[in-house]
């Protein structure tokens, strides 16, 4: 991939998370930001929702947010976004976000980090998503989810081949290059194939 003009982030709203992961947040917006990339991602104002966002902003980024009307009422929206979209629910949300993105990010984060991340990579292996997925493996936070997908490789509930679907990477800097070099997903070839 030689443009990358817009990606979807994912990353968690804790504001009580070691600061390592905030800051990580930070230096990923800054990064993207400089290499003119929009950024989309959740909506939020805090954790390292709002690091990813004002990361992006500090440095003349362009930031779009998708928040559910809840959260909105629940003032969980980050007020400064070049871009704020309200949508009726998460499902809306998440399917917006990956909408038109020319890659996937995720950052640490909770549940709903993690449930994102794995639909992405259900969407990649179905042939709904077909460009890159990047996760950010700050203090090795994402070493047991790596793992279990190992084992389901392993136990054969996925095939070899799907190791390709996802790239790993320790520090936000190396986003751009694994964007670029993440190899091309054949989704025709994989797409009903039996593991």
């Amino acid at each position: 991939m030689d443009v990358i003009q817009r990606v979807c982030v994912y990353c968690a709203s804790s504001t009580k998370c070691d600061p390592i992961y905030r800051h990580a947040a930070t230096r990923l917006g800054q990064e993207l930001a400089r290499h003119e990339v929009v950024v989309v991602y959740g909506g939020g104002g805090v954790g390292l929702m709002g690091c990813l966002a004002d990361g992006a902003l500090s440095v003349g980024g362009t930031v779009i947010g998708i928040l559910p009307n809840f959260m909105q009422e629940l003032e969980w929206g980050h007020n400064g976004l070049t871009d704020l979209q309200l949508v009726a629910d998460m499902h809306t949300r998440k399917r917006l976000m990956i909408e038109g993105v020319d890659a996937v990010i995720a950052l640490p984060g909770g549940c709903g980090t993690l449930e994102e991340l794995f639909e992405a990579i259900t969407w990649k292996r179905l042939g709904l998503y077909l460009n890159p997925i990047v996760l950010v493996n700050t203090q090795g936070f994402f070493d047991p989810c790596l793992e279990l997908l190992e084992r389901c490789v392993s136990e054969h509930f996925m095939d070899d081949r799907h190791r390709a679907m996802w790239t790993v990477v320790d520090e936000p800097e190396a986003v751009i290059a694994a964007i670029q070099q993440a190899p091309p997903w054949d989704s025709a070839a994989w797409k009903f194939a039996e593991v």
